[in-house]
């Protein structure tokens, strides 16, 4: 008996996520299905929701909004950093650096420049991007007592 997916169940699938343009940003579908429990915080809640109600032997996509997968773009996240503060290694756009915060470490992708500073974004690399995850179910086991 097919049980649907719901909080708490343990799921094995393969997915994909996808920008509109068609480029692959990742995929486990050359490899082994992966397996987590929905409500386990491997999955980001956005991705989640859409897979409630699905059962094993389903396959699906879901066009996931920017605010349910990596957020809007924010201005806010770009920041422009004295040069003085960075080595005086090559600083090429899209380099991607790591930046102590509070929390541990934050990365941003250098955006711009120049001989006065270094223009970093802060922001997620698919923030504002619409995600087009698509997934294939293969087993739907109900959530584990303890």
């Amino acid at each position: 008996m097919s049980i649907p997916i719901e909080v708490g169940t343990r799921v094995t699938l393969n997915f994909a996520l996808t920008l509109e343009d068609g480029e692959v940003v990742d995929s486990n579908f050359d490899a082994p299905p992966a397996s987590f429990t929905i409500g386990d915080g491997n999955l980001l809640p956005g991705f989640e929701a859409p897979l409630v109600g699905l059962k094993s032997g389903d396959e699906n996509e879901f066009l996931i909004a920017p605010e349910k997968a990596f957020g809007q773009h924010n201005p806010q996240n770009v920041q422009a950093i004295e040069r003085d503060n960075f080595s005086d290694d090559e600083l090429d756009i899209g380099l991607v650096l790591s930046f102590q915060n509070g929390d541990g470490e934050l990365p941003g992708v250098v955006v711009a420049v120049s001989d006065a500073e270094v223009t970093v974004d802060f922001n997620h690399p698919l923030a504002g991007q619409k995600i087009l995850f698509r997934v294939k179910i293969f087993d739907v086991q109900p959530a584990s007592v303890h």
